[in-house]
């Protein structure tokens, strides 16, 4: 089930309040081991070694959650799970594992037994989910918030969090559906965006990656041009970037942009930019580049809501 990006609901006593965490999501299938697989259905169990301690469930049950690193102060961080989203030699998984450590954050229960949870409410499955007491060394269910929305949205905000989600307590879980019952409100600008080319840089970039060409869809669904990135990226993120991008590489303009010098790719690639502002011709005002969505597909990416309005 995938939250839809909008206001804090004005009715609270129906809604329960959740931590919007900074990572990528994950179903966990925990019977005599553990499966975890990302929401675009792809098995991504050997990269994350260190949750194998979950299993085995007795009976089996089916997680979600979210996988992040949290950093020394706390909070999540997207840009340093990067290393390890798309890492599947063992050997440098293990090394990662130590380096950085990974936390899956575990929200909802989905099925148990051979019985099916998904009809249930939002507040039912949670009730069952804590009394499964999910507690290890890096995977535990993260506490429910308390308190009216705009409270804890302020206070998510104070700590620097990235925002809350909102769920109505009464929601049964709509899977593979995005639903206003979820409702994600953030406290910053992020957009997912889809790569569409990309310009060559001067300097100490000079033939290589200088800056991306992103695009979003627009109502119609067709891909619209939504400006450049050049910010924000490690020197392993533009090697990686440079090496995927070459096998995408395509003649013909992706999208309508009057751009020059421009390498096209085909639009496969999503990736994720935090931005000041929307332009008032569509254009993201000062983004930077926060890393690639392995989990998101491009036919998924469209303008999202600013921080705190729709």
């Amino acid at each position: 089930m995938l939250a839809a990006a909008g206001s804090l609901p004005r009715d609270d006593d129906r809604w329960g309040y959740e931590v919007k965490f900074d990572g990528i999501r994950a179903l966990g299938y925990v019977e005599q081991n553990l499966r975890l697989y990302s929401r675009n259905g792809n098995e991504i169990t050997p990269a994350w070694p260190e949750f194998a301690g979950i299993a085995p469930g007795t009976p089996p049950f089916v997680l979600d959650g979210e996988i992040v690193a949290i950093t020394a102060d706390g909070r999540t961080s997207f840009e340093a799970l990067q290393p390890r989203m798309h890492q599947r030699n063992a050997a440098m998984i293990r090394s990662l594992a130590g380096s950085v450590p990974a936390t899956y954050l575990i929200f909802d229960l989905l099925h148990i037994g051979d019985r099916s949870l998904v009809g249930l409410s939002y507040e039912q499955r949670r009730a069952i989910l804590e009394q499964l007491g999910l507690e290890g060394r890096c995977w535990r269910v993260p506490p429910r918030l308390r308190g009216r929305g705009a409270d804890v949205l302020a206070e998510s905000k104070r700590l620097g969090l990235e925002g809350v989600v909102c769920k109505r307590l009464d929601s049964p879980y709509l899977a593979g559906r995005r639903s206003p019952w979820w409702t994600k409100v953030k406290n910053v600008n992020e957009q997912e965006v889809v790569i569409v080319g990309w310009k060559p840089g001067n300097g100490r970039r000079s033939g290589r990656i200088g800056s991306l060409l992103m695009a979003v869809s627009d109502t119609a669904g067709q891909l619209t041009y939504v400006g450049n990135v050049g910010t924000g990226f490690s020197a392993a993120a533009l090697e990686e970037l440079q090496a995927s991008l070459a096998r995408i590489r395509t003649e013909k303009p992706t999208v309508a942009a009057d751009v020059r010098d421009v390498v096209w790719v085909a639009p496969e690639l999503v990736g994720e930019v935090s931005f000041t502002e929307w332009t008032g011709d569509g254009r993201l005002r000062h983004p930077s580049w926060r890393g690639l969505r392995p989990d998101k597909s491009p036919r998924e990416v469209v303008r999202e809501p600013t921080a705190g309005g729709r």
